[in-house]
C-alpha cells in the first residue's frame, strides 16, 4: 500500500505525462505519519429528556455510582469504577427532545463489560425485573452481549467474554429459548 505522499506522487507523474496544467496534489493535515494516540476513552456525554429518571436508571439498574451533580442536578456524572472521576455524565435537554433516531449518524451503542457469564446472567435478571427494553442478543464469538435501551431509548451493550460458550447464542443460554421479556 502506497503512503498519501507516493500516491501524490504517482499522480504528479501522471498529470505531467498527459500534460495537465498547473496540477496541484494536497494532502490534508490529518493524513500521513503523524497521529493523535489516546491513552483511553475518557467518558461519554449522553443528552437525556430528565436528568433524575435517566440517574435512576444508571445508577439503580446499571449500578453506576454518582460522583457529582452540577447545573442544578440537570447534568450528573456517574462511575463504575471508583478510581475514575467519571466514566458518563447525563446532560437533560428537557421532556420535548427527540431522537434518538436509528437512521442518523452518530452514537449506536455504548459497551459495559462484565466479569464473566455469571454476571451477564443476573444483569439479564435485572433487566426483567425493571421492564427494561431488550434491543437484542449479540454473539461475537467469544464475547456476548445484551443489549438494553435505557429510558431515552439510547443502546447499551452489557457483555462479557465467555469462550466457553462460543458456540451457544447468548439468547438461548439467557432464555433457553423462550424469549422470555425480550420485550419487556
Amino acid at each position: 500500500m502506497q503512503t498519501p505522499q507516493q500516491f501524490c506522487g504517482l499522480l504528479y507523474t501522471v498529470a505531467n505525462e498527459i500534460e495537465i496544467p498547473d496540477f496541484d496534489c494536497k494532502i490534508p493535515n490529518y493524513i500521513g505519519d503523524a497521529m493523535i494516540k489516546p491513552k483511553m476513552l475518557g467518558h461519554l456525554v449522553i443528552r437525556v429528556r430528565d436528568a433524575k429518571r435517566s440517574e435512576d436508571f444508571y445508577h439503580d439498574v446499571l449500578g453506576l455510582e454518582v460522583k457529582n451533580r452540577t447545573r442544578g442536578g440537570k447534568m450528573v456524572f456517574l462511575t463504575s469504577n471508583p478510581e475514575i472521576d467519571h466514566e458518563i455524565a447525563l446532560a437533560e435537554l428537557g421532556p420535548n427532545a427527540v431522537g434518538p433516531f436509528p437512521d442518523q449518524v452518530g452514537l449506536y451503542h455504548m459497551a459495559w463489560e462484565l466479569a464473566d457469564m455469571d454476571e451477564l446472567k443476573d444483569a439479564y435478571q435485572v433487566v426483567l425485573d425493571n421492564k427494561v427494553d431488550i434491543a437484542g442478543f449479540g454473539d461475537h464469538g467469544e464475547t456476548k452481549g445484551l443489549y438494553i435501551r435505557d429510558p431515552d431509548g439510547i443502546e447499551i451493550e452489557l457483555f462479557a467474554d465467555a469462550p466457553e460458550f462460543e458456540k451457544t447464542p447468548l439468547e438461548e443460554i439467557l432464555t433457553g429459548g423462550s424469549r422470555q421479556g425480550a420485550i419487556a
